[in-house]
């Protein structure tokens, strides 16, 4: 439940995670006085907390007197928390992050929500670049680190508010996705894959969600929809209320907006507006998916009235997201690379796009792939048909050992065999240690190491660099 507060005091529980101190940020933008609790409170997320003026502390039942206005719940915490069970014993006014972000944040500004499988940090990214070199000093609320901003997360003064729509469910209450709270008026479907196993049964449960999504866009807003993807247009097809502008790869029969790469590695590519050459464009990033991400946000900004000028001077200067093919460090010659990719997709995109990279710079050397195969969805064997087709770019590909956490022997992915499908090249080392001594022992200067995990992989990156000096 939730009740109407005037800038009061809010208290947000599981405040040290990315997402919650996020939103505590733009709450005390907003000029609420924000309290938060966590079970991990250290730095650097503490000292962020605290330079914003937030009052942190572990759970207890104390930080809950005097009662908060409002508690706002991340959705990390469970039945069982302290906190969790004072609030619902005493009644007390609570929602979750995204339905605090939908009700005290976006009312009475103009939400563009990126919503799909792959590409939605990036694409977010990108809108709210395009929309600061426009001048429309937009707020947004993203989950990944946009250089040209420097955080996640920031109020605005404008009119426009830019998020990253997650289909992810919002709370231990609440186990409609994210996006539901954040009121699309312009959306933007980039792709639809079944993930999230640990939330979603199948496919069908995750289209019912970006179904419901479709429904709380006004008839006034517009969708921009990927016409390559089956699945987006499936879902349109169950009903919508909303114009619909259509991107995809050119040559394309209907789309409106098209894209089409000039570069092996898409860093270079032209895009198409009702058939027409519209902008041609050479930028920092690589990856043909990003190219399509580039062509969706044309389509969106240009139906926001941004001129092609700002669009193309955003593009140009657009310098990326952390964790998105970031350059770590160089040792030995050899490079290491992180990036976030944990989907067959996004792994086989970010493969690809790094070798044709390699190419296009004149580099002869090795792309070794190292994967930790992290994710809720990826531990298991959901993917493990698709996973060995995902490397044929890779000259080296190593696997580090799925956790086996809450899951059955036969459940858990078998990295070994898909190691064994991709060939003699690929190979599982359980160990992080082992993986490192590996790699310092038989790379070579010109090769390039891209790390792929959605997590902090035992602080690899660090100790690659080290033992390749």
């Amino acid at each position: 439940m939730t009740d109407d507060i005037t800038k009061g005091h809010i208290h947000i529980l599981g405040v040290c995670g990315t997402a919650m101190a996020a939103i505590a940020a733009l709450a005390k933008a907003s000029g609420y006085r924000v309290t938060g609790s966590d079970a991990g409170v250290y730095p650097p997320m503490s000292d962020y907390l605290a330079e914003l003026g937030v009052d942190i502390a572990p759970f207890a039942i104390e930080n809950l007197q005097p009662a908060p206005d409002l508690c706002v719940i991340g959705n990390a915490m469970s039945r069982g928390n302290v906190e969790v069970e004072s609030i619902l014993n005493r009644g007390l006014a609570y929602c979750s992050g995204p339905e605090f972000v939908g009700n005290h944040i976006l009312p009475g500004r103009h939400a563009v929500v990126v919503a799909g499988t792959h590409g939605k940090t990036t694409t977010a990214s990108i809108m709210a670049h395009l929309l600061q070199i426009a001048g429309r000093q937009p707020g947004f609320l993203i989950g990944g680190v946009p250089e040209n901003f420097g955080g996640g997360a920031s109020l605005g003064a404008g009119e426009t508010f830019v998020l990253e729509g997650d289909e992810y469910d919002t709370a231990f209450f609440d186990k409609r996705s994210k996006f539901l709270h954040y009121h699309a008026r312009t959306l933007i479907l980039n792709n639809l894959e079944y993930d999230h196993a640990d939330i979603f049964p199948d496919l069908e449960a995750i289209k019912t969600q970006f179904h419901h999504l479709l429904r709380t866009v006004p008839a006034d807003g517009n969708i921009i929809a990927n016409a390559d993807e089956p699945d987006v247009s499936d879902v349109l097809d169950r009903g919508c209320w909303t114009p619909v502008t259509t991107f995809g790869r050119y040559p394309h029969a209907s789309a409106q907006w098209q894209w089409q790469p000039l570069s092996d590695d898409g860093a270079l590519f032209r895009i198409y507006h009702n058939g027409e050459p519209w902008l041609e464009c050479e930028w920092q990033m690589i990856g043909l998916h990003n190219a399509a991400n580039a062509c969706a946000v044309a389509a969106a900004a240009t139906l926001m009235g941004v001129e092609r000028s700002d669009i193309a001077a955003a593009f140009a200067s657009f310098s990326g997201i952390r964790r998105r093919m970031t350059l770590v460090g160089e040792a030995g010659g050899v490079k290491v690379f992180d990036d976030f990719a944990h989907h067959p997709t996004a792994i086989t995109n970010m493969v690809t796009a790094a070798k044709a990279a390699m190419r296009r710079a004149g580099s002869e050397g090795k792309l070794w792939v190292i994967v930790e195969p992290r994710s809720n969805t990826m531990r298991t064997r959901i993917h493990q048909d698709r996973l060995p087709l995902c490397f044929d770019a890779a000259d080296k590909v190593i696997f580090a050992a799925p956790s086996d956490r809450n899951l059955q022997a036969d459940e858990v992915l078998d990295a070994a065999e898909v190691c064994r499908q991709i060939g003699s090249h690929a190979s599982m080392i359980s160990d992080v240690e082992a993986i490192v001594a590996c790699v310092a022992a038989t790379s070579e200067s010109g090769d390039h190491l891209l790390v792929l995990s959605n997590g902090g992989f035992e602080g690899i990156h660090g100790k690659l660099l080290k033992a390749l000096v």
